[in-house]
């Protein structure tokens, strides 16, 4: 139960400042207001967005069932998370709050918010380069390195699903 407190606290922390915070100052910064009817930009930008954060929080949800951890760096999964989304791609968590970024970025039509989306995207492809993925070598070993020759970084590969 305490995994679960934990890993919800770090979630809607990461959550609030990154996919809510940071992306509503950049639309303040642009001078991007709520659109004022809802068409079908808007109506996809929800479904995309929604799907998103879907993906996310299953993957959460997954950090703390299986991993026994959460998703901060500073409280990992003590078991190596390869089940749910991570069967297909190696970094569903990130896929979908960038999905649900592109979402919010659809839905009020922001260039400027798009290019949040990207720079998110780049942060977190460095972040896994220089630190995650080194991390996860030391961690779990042969388990980890036999899990990334089977499924891939960023693209899932159906083919290849255990």
């Amino acid at each position: 139960m305490f995994i679960l407190i934990r890993t919800l606290t770090y979630a809607t922390l990461f959550i609030g400042f990154v996919l809510v915070y940071l992306p509503a100052r950049v639309l303040a910064w642009a001078g991007i207001s709520r659109p004022v009817e809802i068409s079908w930009p808007q109506i996809l930008g929800i479904a995309i967005g929604i799907l998103g954060a879907a993906l996310a929080l299953s993957c959460v949800v997954e950090f703390a069932r299986i991993g026994k951890g959460t998703p901060a760096p500073f409280d990992p999964p003590r078991r190596l998370v390869i089940r749910g989304p991570y069967r297909f791609v190696r970094n569903p968590m990130y896929i979908g709050a960038s999905f649900a970024l592109a979402g919010a970025a659809l839905f009020f039509t922001s260039l400027s918010l798009l290019a949040f989306v990207c720079g998110f995207l780049l942060v977190c492809h460095c972040f896994i380069l220089v630190y995650e993925e080194p991390t996860l070598r030391r961690s779990f070993g042969q388990e980890y390195t036999a899990y990334c020759q089977h499924v891939k970084r960023w693209w899932p590969l159906i083919s290849t699903v255990h």
